[in-house]
């Protein structure tokens, strides 16, 4: 593996009320294990409708990305059952150009700790005559008793499952996979 000099962080934090706070916190912990914290924003507010003003923060993005010598996804649900949409992007970007991901996920039960479960407490689910978990669609589940999507949790070289009472601010997962990606690069 190449150097890791800088850790790009993905995850829900941006929409948090307290973001500069939670980001402080993020970048604190990069800084002691030896690493420059790369913590993507959001797109300043705007007056709705300004396709220029998007397509240059998207540009914006993908140049931090490039960036990055490594990244720590953070798959904790947000606004339904699976991660922040943005967040599941850069991964994908990250994967893309071969960058190693490491991954933690934060839910409030053990129960939840699967994908197929949080998909059915929040959104409701059948099993049906085949065995084959549906949504309220009819659509598939996917379900292989993983804590997210195949394509998500085997990017990963590692993906941690926290269970916490706070899931939206909980760091453990970022600790556990700095402590993993201190592995890997030795």
């Amino acid at each position: 593996m190449r150097p890791v000099r800088s850790l790009w962080l993905a995850g829900p934090e941006a929409w948090l009320p307290d973001s500069e706070a939670q980001a402080a916190r993020q970048r604190a912990l990069c800084l002691d294990a030896g690493l420059e914290a790369l913590i993507p924003t959001r797109m300043p507010p705007g007056e709705g409708g300004d396709e220029l003003e998007a397509r240059q923060f998207y540009a914006g993005r993908m140049a931090q990305l490039r960036q990055a010598d490594a990244a720590v996804i953070n798959l904790t649900p947000f606004r339904g059952p699976t991660a922040d949409t943005a967040t599941v992007f850069e991964a994908g970007v990250l994967a893309g150009l071969g960058r190693p991901t490491f991954a933690y996920l934060n839910v409030t039960s053990e129960i939840h700790a699967e994908y197929v479960a949080r998909v059915d407490s929040i959104l409701g689910a059948t099993l049906d005559e085949t065995g084959v978990w549906r949504d309220g669609d009819g659509c598939v589940i996917e379900d292989h008793g993983l804590p997210e999507t195949v394509m998500l949790w085997g990017e990963a070289r590692r993906l941690f499952v926290i269970v916490t009472q706070d899931p939206l601010r909980d760091l453990t997962g970022l600790e556990l996979c700095l402590q993993a990606l201190a592995l890997y690069a030795e």
